[in-house]
């Protein structure tokens, strides 16, 4: 990561300034709850469908159908959060999330099929797609413009915080769950519940007011507006489609229900451990960003970031007794493997969260206002769909190269994942080449 010595002096003399505002504190701590409790969920649901399932399809299909809630609500969404008041947008989102979060407990608990399952995380998923860009947007209310790069990295931290708690907590209380009920993740869906209604009232105690303005009609014209201000401003265009890439092609975490159990052998609670390690890595990270001055050469430092992340994920699908131990002859006990791989899952979340912070900052910063819930949109839309189309893809060929073709399906989980990893490094390549102008994006403030 870029650094400059001889702008230590830009830093601010304190750091945690920020968190002396009332209105960022309360959204930090809403966030909080909820993300720990949404991890939570994302282990529970995962764990759940293998073990109904058995199939890695199965876990690919829970991207499909969040990214087609995606693509169905983006644009709607974009407009809604520009012309509405985006507290009020964030409030609904949260009620409507933990109505589908008390389905899935009802679903787990009575055994339903699978189908219902998906029918919950596809309404979770819209949700979700109204909530990110007024969130997104608001935050910018929340800190004057010159703490925004700070409120930026402590909100990625936080983000990335609760990520490693949740999963870990959720598959440490499955496993505990599962030896004294037959439907553990019910109880943890039943957790999300409560996780989002105690961020809706978070949220609800925010003071700062959107300015109010007469609202835009939708139109075809006004639903684009965010796609046609991307698509002008090449350097926004080309931070997106770097991290779409990315995280299209190289995230693992869709088959680490696989890894866990049949590769690792790690169980529930491996699993939890293996889930938090992405996120753990981001929050050193954002721990060392936010003491450092602003990042100097930023798209240089993303473009190498991103190019680790790729080499890690090609050591996180290999370095295991299926492929690196028969391939090499190197014989080495499960936990040896299993702390390798949560390691290189630790590097992908560091690096990762490079990209987060300088991709929003330089998003809400460069984009008016007026325009920023739209422009806010389209970025959750190229980067929500390409994590969960990749997690589609990632079930697909692992089913494909696995299964489909007479192979266990550790084989094809472990080919997806490599194959996934070199792509990722093909498109820092490609993005480097095609966007000079992101080899030449300086300071990020």
């Amino acid at each position: 990561m870029s650094r400059d010595a001889d702008n230590e002096n830009s830093l601010p003399t304190d750091n945690y300034a920020v968190f002396r505002l009332r209105d960022f504190r309360l959204y930090l701590t809403g966030r909080l709850f909820a993300v720990i409790g949404a991890q939570m969920l994302t282990v529970a649901v995962g764990w759940e469908l293998y073990e109904r399932t058995n199939s890695a399809l199965a876990l690919g299909i829970v991207g499909l159908v969040e990214m087609i809630a995606m693509i169905a609500c983006t644009l709607p969404a974009g407009h809604i959060a520009d012309n509405v008041n985006r507290k009020r947008i964030i409030l609904t989102a949260l009620v409507v999330s933990s109505c589908a979060s008390l389905g899935l407990a009802l679903i787990s608990w009575n055994h339903a099929p699978v189908a219902c399952i998906y029918a919950c995380l596809f309404t979770s998923a819209a949700a979700r797609t109204f909530l990110w860009p007024a969130s997104s947007a608001f935050l910018t209310s929340l800190v004057p413009r010159e703490m925004f790069p700070r409120a930026v990295t402590w909100n990625s931290g936080m983000f990335q915080f609760s990520s490693v708690a949740g999963p870990a907590i959720g598959g440490a209380l499955i496993a505990l769950l599962k030896n004294h009920s037959a439907h553990p993740a019910a109880f943890i869906y039943l957790i999300n519940f409560g996780t989002a209604l105690t961020c809706f009232f978070t949220v609800k105690m925010i003071r700062a007011q959107q300015a109010e303005k007469v609202g835009e009609p939708m139109t075809l014209k006004s639903l684009a507006t965010g796609f046609n201000f991307v698509f002008a401003q090449r350097l926004i265009l080309g931070l997106i489609t770097l991290d779409m890439f990315a995280v299209f092609l190289g995230g693992a975490t869709s088959l680490l229900p696989v890894f866990a159990k049949d590769i690792l052998h790690a169980g529930a609670d491996g699993l939890g451990l293996l889930q938090a390690a992405l996120p753990l890595g981001s929050v050193l990270c954002a721990l060392y960003l936010a003491h450092r001055p602003p990042l100097q050469k930023a798209g240089r430092a993303l473009l190498w970031c991103v190019a680790v992340f790729g080499l890690a994920t090609i050591l996180f699908g290999l370095c295991n007794q299926y492929a690196f131990g028969q391939w090499f002859g190197l014989s080495l006990p499960n936990h040896v493997w299993f702390w390798f791989a949560f390691a290189m899952l630790f590097v992908c979340g560091a690096v990762d969260n490079v990209s987060v912070v300088i991709r929003h900052t330089s998003v809400q910063l460069l984009t008016p206002d007026d325009k920023r819930g739209r422009v806010s949109s389209v970025n959750s839309l190229f980067i929500g769909t390409s994590n969960e189309l990749g997690g589609f893809e990632s079930g697909f060929v692992a089913h494909l190269a696995g299964p489909a073709m007479g192979n266990a399906i550790t084989t094809g989980a472990i080919f997806s994942v490599v194959t996934g990893g070199i792509g990722t490094v093909l498109v820092v390549g490609a993005v480097a080449y095609f966007w000079p102008e992101i080899r030449r994006y300086g300071k990020l403030a």
